[in-house]
């Protein structure tokens, strides 16, 4: 839990735990990214229910859902939402042996989706 960045410094997310379960939040994202407009105006325009498109994507949740598997070490079982292209991923995410916290979003199965990587903000 706490505030982590992404290790490109592409966004910044804050980790918080919620009914035993792990979501994060849109804390900051690179303005250079997407459209150019200021990241405080940037709404879910991508977004596949219209009802939902004009949420900011600042304080937005872009993932819900991980538990925590004792068994593995790992959180399994979560969503992950991708603003860009509106679609929501499943999502895993575990901690490497230097301390950064890498999380998937896949499709179906593991080998088939992306990961980024994320260190603790000080």
């Amino acid at each position: 839990m706490g505030v982590w960045i992404a290790t490109d410094n592409s966004v910044v997310v804050k980790v918080y735990e919620s009914n035993n379960e792990y979501k994060a939040k849109v804390v900051w994202f690179d303005k250079h990214l997407g459209s150019g407009k200021p990241i405080e105006t940037r709404l879910d325009t991508e977004n596949p229910n219209p009802a939902l498109r004009h949420r900011k994507i600042i304080g937005m949740e872009i993932l819900e859902g991980l538990q925590y598997n004792p068994k593995h070490h790992t959180w399994e079982n979560g969503k992950i939402y991708d603003a860009s292209t509106g679609k929501h991923w499943d999502s895993s995410a575990n901690f490497t042996k230097d301390g950064i916290l890498k999380v998937r979003g896949y499709w179906k199965f593991k080998w088939i989706g992306k990961s980024m990587s994320f260190r603790r903000a000080n």
